[in-house]
């Protein structure tokens, strides 16, 4: 009764069969393995990467809410300035514009043109320009 059938195989192929087959399930188990963990550093990774990318939006969008200049809290909120502008004499408008942050207004004064420039927002004076004729 040394030798029992059911116990060890019966021709040489059977054994090598078996050997080959408990080798490739170790080296498959360990490669397998390998691989699971390179795929979870992976994923931990590029989680990481997409938190830092959304934290990154979030803090550019509240910096720019709470630093906005003015420009946006200005467009929601306009003030309302009344200003009187006392012309000379004689004097008449010929063109209006907006440019930047100044209105501009060009007057024609007794055949002489000037160029008169306001601030938008409070409507001060912020310069004159004067074309005389050359004598």
């Amino acid at each position: 009764m040394g030798r029992l059938a059911a116990v060890e195989p019966q021709s040489d192929a059977d054994r090598a069969d078996r050997r080959h087959a408990g080798g490739e399930v170790a080296a498959a188990g360990v490669s397998a393995a390998r691989m699971v963990a390179r795929a979870r550093w992976l994923m931990i990774t590029s989680g990481l990467t997409t938190l830092v990318a959304i934290a990154a939006v979030i803090g550019v969008i509240g910096y720019r809410v709470y630093h906005g200049g003015g420009s946006g809290a200005a467009a929601a909120t306009p003030a309302t300035v009344e200003r009187i502008v006392a012309l000379p004499k004689g004097a008449r408008v010929t063109a209006t514009a907006v440019a930047g942050d100044h209105v501009v207004v060009t007057l024609d004064i007794a055949g002489s043109t000037e160029i008169r420039t306001f601030d938008v927002k409070t409507l001060t004076d912020s310069g004159r320009l004067r074309f005389v004729p050359a004598p």
